[in-house]
C-alpha cells in the first residue's frame, strides 16, 4: 500500500517543488555566480573574477562602517524589543488586567503600516523646529535636538523607531504563549512566596522559551537588514556622515548608483551567510532543555 502511494505524493510535490526551484533557488545560484563576476548590470557577457569581490569587502571603509552601525543595531534592536514585549505581555496577561484586549489592539497597531508609512511619520516626529519629541520636549523645558542630524543621535533615533514598530508584534506573541501557561503552576509559585518577577524570569520565561528564540532570530534578521527605515528616514541616505550606513543601504547603493552589480551581489552572498549564521547560533547558543507543562 505504501508503495502504491508513492506516485501519488510525488505528482502532487512535483509543481509546488519545480516553482520553489525557479522562483527561490534559482535566484540564490543566479546571486552566488554574480558575486564571483565583474558584471555591470547592463551587458550580457560578464568576466570572471573569483573571490576578489569578497576580498574588496573587507578593506572597502563603507562596508566596514556599515557593519559596525548593524552589529550596534543587532545587539539594541533584539534586546530591547523582547525586553520591552515580555514586560508588556506579562502585564496584559499575568496581571489581568481589565481591557487588555484594547491594549493588544493599540501595541499591534504599528503592524498594520507599512515602513514607508513609519519611516515618513517619524521625519516630522524627529523634525527639529516643528517636530513632536522637540516640541514635547520645550514644554517640559528641555533643549530639543537635531535628532536624524546629529551623528552621535541618528541611528539610536532609528533604532527606537523599529523597536517601536515591532515591539506590538511579539508583545501579542508572547501573550499568547503565556496564556497557554496553566495557572495552577503561577498559583504554586506565589503560594511559595515567589516575586512577580521573579515568577516571570524563573516559571513563565523558560515555559515561553521558543517563542524568545523565534523573537530573536527575526529580530536579528531585521537589525541586519534596516535597509528600508534607513532609506526612508536619513538624509544622504545613511547619514549624516554615514552614521547611519548599514549593509542593506551599501548593496543597493553598489547595485543601482554605481553600476557595480557584482560586487553588490557579493556583498548579499556575505550578508546571507552572517544572517544564517545569526540563526545558527541563537539557536545553539540559546538551547536548553524543554520544559513540559502537565
Amino acid at each position: 500500500m505504501r508503495h502504491r502511494r508513492l506516485p501519488f505524493i510525488a505528482g502532487f510535490l512535483v509543481l509546488p517543488l519545480t516553482l520553489y526551484a525557479v522562483l527561490v533557488l534559482s535566484p540564490y545560484a543566479q546571486a552566488f555566480y554574480l558575486a564571483l563576476t565583474d558584471w555591470r548590470g547592463v551587458s550580457a557577457r560578464a568576466e570572471f573574477v573569483g573571490a576578489d569581490n569578497f576580498a574588496r569587502l573587507l578593506d572597502d571603509p563603507q562596508v566596514l562602517g556599515a557593519l559596525k552601525n548593524n552589529a550596534v543595531m543587532l545587539l539594541v534592536v533584539p534586546i530591547a524589543t523582547v525586553v520591552l514585549a515580555l514586560f508588556l505581555a506579562a502585564a496584559l496577561s499575568l496581571g489581568r488586567r481589565r481591557g487588555a484586549g484594547v491594549y493588544r489592539v493599540v501595541y499591534f497597531f504599528p503592524q498594520l503600516l507599512s515602513v514607508a508609512v513609519v519611516g515618513v511619520l517619524f521625519q516630522f516626529v524627529y523634525t527639529p523646529n516643528s517636530g513632536l519629541l522637540n516640541g514635547v520636549l520645550n514644554l517640559l523645558g528641555i533643549e530639543g535636538r537635531s535628532w536624524l542630524g546629529d551623528p552621535s543621535l541618528a541611528l539610536w533615533a532609528v533604532m527606537a523607531v523599529v523597536v517601536w514598530s515591532a515591539v506590538g508584534f511579539y508583545v501579542v506573541l508572547f501573550c499568547a504563549a503565556m496564556e497557554s501557561i496553566p495557572r495552577e503552576i503561577l498559583e504554586a509559585a506565589a503560594i511559595d512566596g515567589a516575586s512577580a518577577l521573579t515568577r516571570l524570569i524563573r516559571v513563565v520565561l523558560p515555559l515561553v522559551w521558543e517563542n524568545v528564540q523565534v523573537a530573536f532570530i527575526y529580530l536579528g534578521m531585521a537589525a541586519l537588514d534596516g535597509f528600508a527605515i534607513v532609506q526612508i528616514m536619513t538624509v544622504g541616505p545613511g547619514g549624516p556622515d554615514n552614521a547611519t550606513e548599514v549593509l542593506g543601504l551599501t548593496l543597493y547603493r553598489n547595485a543601482f548608483t554605481y553600476g557595480k552589480f557584482g560586487y553588490a551581489s557579493a556583498l548579499g552572498v556575505a550578508l546571507f551567510f552572517l544572517t544564517l549564521a545569526l540563526a545558527v547560533l541563537v539557536l545553539r547558543g540559546s538551547r536548553r532543555d524543554r520544559v513540559e507543562m502537565a
